[in-house]
């Protein structure tokens, strides 16, 4: 189904979306720094409260889950237009970001 946009121009509900990779790479790398920095200060203050074991863990979630809520607000909430998949923002760099927080506890 054709809808029209403010430009008059017909456009396609079917049309794959194209982003440019320089940007896309870039976005990529904000997010993988956040987490990455979030993580660290994350396992700082877990540590110094005394959080280790599951405690520490459910920090780190917490964190992440902010973080996450953070990034999509700072996009406005319009993902797509950044990046290619909610799954960019939401996990990628979960895995990476738990390792960097285990070695601050």
């Amino acid at each position: 189904m054709a809808s029209h946009d403010e430009s008059g121009k017909k456009s396609n509900e079917n049309e794959v979306p194209t982003f440019n990779a320089e940007n896309l790479q870039s976005n990529m790398k904000v997010v993988y720094y956040c987490r990455t920095f979030m993580s660290i200060i994350g396992g700082v203050i877990a540590g110094i409260c005394g959080f280790t074991g599951l405690m520490g863990f459910v920090v780190y979630v917490m964190v992440m889950a902010i973080t996450s809520v953070c990034l999509t607000a700072r996009a406005g909430f319009s993902i797509h237009s950044y990046f290619d998949s909610w799954n960019r923002v939401l996990l990628d760099g979960f895995l990476g970001g738990l390792l960097v927080n285990v070695s601050f506890l």
